[in-house]
């Protein structure tokens, strides 16, 4: 139903056959974005649409930072917190000019991740936003919504950021936002390929094409 409500909504704001459009994808570490990005990508790409992707935290020298940063045991503290914060803005903002050059080429991007990731992550989120006023929002953000346990096994346990308690209240954030910011929502707990019919279902008004022809 949730769906359907979806593509009719999509429908009326009149977004059809659109050339250009960025698309996040948002969830708790483990919940299979990576791989969901990459069948994305490759289903449009499939349909003749021009596909960049790209990550948070970049491959820019901030961006090698943070990672660098995520490993430390300190880096779910309150002041690394807002270390973090400050540093994926400014990483977020080398990946704006980069968004802004594949919209004239009339791509279709889509991030690992968006400045939603930094308000569901870090704290506090009044602050977040402050100093992520200048980002571009994404036309859709999909939420890959998935049990914490199962999340928690995927992960390889390298960063903080993966431990169970921790993750139980970025998962909380994550859902409010949702419902704030009209985030699409995915049952993540299913298999890949039915994970991926779902999105292509959601995503597929956007782009002016028939859902009820997706497999």
């Amino acid at each position: 139903m949730l769906l359907e409500m979806h593509i009719l909504k999509v429908y009326n704001r009149g977004k059809l056959n659109r050339k250009f459009m960025y698309i996040c994808m948002e969830g708790i570490d483990g919940a299979g974005k990576s791989t969901q990005i990459q069948l994305l990508q490759k289903w449009l790409q499939g349909l003749g649409y021009s596909v960049e992707k790209v990550v948070e935290p970049s491959s820019s020298a901030v961006g090698v930072l943070i990672r660098k940063m995520l490993k430390d045991p300190r880096s779910t503290s309150s002041d690394y917190q807002k270390v973090l914060g400050l540093l994926f803005a400014a990483d977020r903002m080398l990946l704006m000019e980069k968004i802004g050059q594949e919209e004239t080429e009339d791509k279709i991007i889509i991030s690992d991740r968006c400045f939603y990731s930094s308000i569901a992550y870090q704290s506090p989120s009044s602050w977040i936003k402050e100093i992520n006023r200048f980002v571009r929002k994404p036309d859709l953000v999909l939420l890959l919504d998935i049990d914490v346990d199962r999340a928690v096994s995927r992960c390889q346990g390298q960063d903080q950021f993966e431990k169970k308690s921790f993750l139980k209240k970025v998962q909380k954030k994550y859902l409010s936002l949702a419902d704030e910011e009209d985030f699409m929502v995915i049952n993540a707990n299913s298999g890949v390929n039915l994970v991926h019919k779902h999105i292509k279902k959601v995503i597929a008004p956007h782009l002016g094409i028939c859902d009820t022809s997706i497999r």
